[in-house]
């Protein structure tokens, strides 16, 4: 989850597809095996061009993002992947090493999530100082970093504090740290654990626990909500299609996928052209808002699942687009999730800045994002290449 899980050749074959939304096939002992589906670095790079677009203030190429036409977002994408990855990632490390082993990989991983956090709230903590800028600090939630380090540092250890646009981070330590036992869980009882997982939800929005933050509120990413949206992915690359097989691209089932999108569409449309608004029944605006994103409200949930389901009958795992320059850039942001999202948090407050105080035409908006893009392909090349060259030589003292 936010890493980049390898879900590359875990001892296995090829294996066919073309039916299943990212999906692999267990063998006999509940391990995983799997030749790398383009489709999940494919899904979670476009997410992280989608998180940094979204995270640039008042930028119309938003509008390229998921976020604008549906319930869902990028973020559902994301966690959805998450689960996936990190299933096929330690299925295997647990079929090779063990479950010891599949603790100690898990500690690992939350612990570099925890540590690219703190990092990550220094480095904006650097760049609102250096705008000089009172606004942004309080945009970017770091004004009490500024005046009250030491307490702000010290809420940020035990992740009860974080600036805007990190938030994802603290809920993810939490995930990794949790998710043997997850795992465990799914491969031995998966339909009870999926079950545990959904009572637990449903609890959320019937009664909205939560955990609190500092100095007010609540994680603004609900992990005792969003943890269901992980685990159903843990769950379905294990178990889910080989229950549901063929079927959850039959045809009944990606048209009322695209249905739902279509109404999904109407409704958040609605939200920026009034005459639409005005066409949209008064009982069912009662019914449905508000749509929340902390608790992952029912409605984003449904609206990524129907995604999820039209990129599985549409998508093959061998498409030939993946191929293409632009594609290959975002799989290899995919790859390297965790710098990615990190680096794109910093560019997009840049960007920001740079709209505010610069300029905000149409032009600098394309340009800052055109330009982020780029440097966040140019920095998972760079990352990728010296990962792979420090592995060719052998460790020093």
């Amino acid at each position: 989850m936010l890493s980049d899980c390898s879900v590359g050749r875990l001892n296995g074959g090829n294996v066919h597809r073309n039916f299943a939304p990212l999906t692999v096939h267990p063998g006999k002992d509940d391990s995983v095996s799997l030749d790398r589906d383009l489709r999940l670095d494919l899904c979670r790079g476009l997410a992280l061009w989608c998180i940094f677009l979204d995270h640039i203030p008042n930028n119309v190429f938003s509008w390229l993002t998921l976020r604008h036409y549906g319930f869902s977002d990028a973020t559902e994408v994301f966690m959805f992947v998450s689960g996936v990855t990190c299933a096929l990632s330690y299925s295997g490390v647990r079929r090779r090493d063990g479950w010891a082993s599949v603790f100690a990989h898990t500690l690992l991983r939350s612990w570099e999530i925890y540590a690219a956090f703190l990092i990550l709230t220094l480095a904006l903590a650097v760049v609102v100082y250096g705008s000089g800028s009172d606004q942004l600090a309080d945009q970017a939630n770091v004004k009490i970093l500024l005046q009250k380090p030491g307490a702000a540092l010290a809420h940020a250890a035990i992740l009860m504090y974080r600036p805007v646009n990190t938030d994802a981070l603290p809920t993810f330590v939490l995930f990794h740290l949790s998710f043997a036992p997850v795992l465990w869980g799914v491969l031995k009882f998966p339909n009870i654990s999926l079950l545990i997982s959904a009572v637990i939800y449903a609890l959320v929005q019937l009664y909205g626990w939560n955990l609190p933050e500092w100095p007010v509120n609540q994680w603004y990413f609900n992990p005792l909500a969003w943890q269901f949206l992980v685990v159903i992915g843990a769950w379905w690359v294990t178990q889910g299609y080989r229950i549901f097989g063929r079927g959850i691209v039959s045809q009944p089932v990606v048209v009322t996928a695209i249905a739902y999108l279509g109404v999904s569409l109407v409704i958040t449309l609605s939200w920026e052209i009034e005459s639409l608004a005005a066409a949209i029944p008064s009982y069912i605006a009662r019914l449905i808002y508000p749509i929340d994103k902390t608790d992952l409200d029912p409605l984003r949930l449904l609206h990524f699942l129907a995604i999820a389901i039209v990129v599985a009958r549409f998508v093959p795992p061998n498409w030939r687009a993946f191929a293409r320059g632009d594609l290959k850039g975002a799989i290899r942001c995919g790859e390297r999730s965790l710098e990615i999202y990190c680096a794109a948090v910093v560019l997009s407050l840049l960007a920001g800045v740079y709209l505010t105080e610069v300029s905000n035409s149409i032009t600098a908006q394309f340009a800052v994002s055109a330009a982020g893009i780029a440097l966040l392909v140019l920095l998972a090349t760079c990352v990728t290449w010296i990962s792979k060259r420090s592995r060719q030589h052998p460790k020093l003292l």
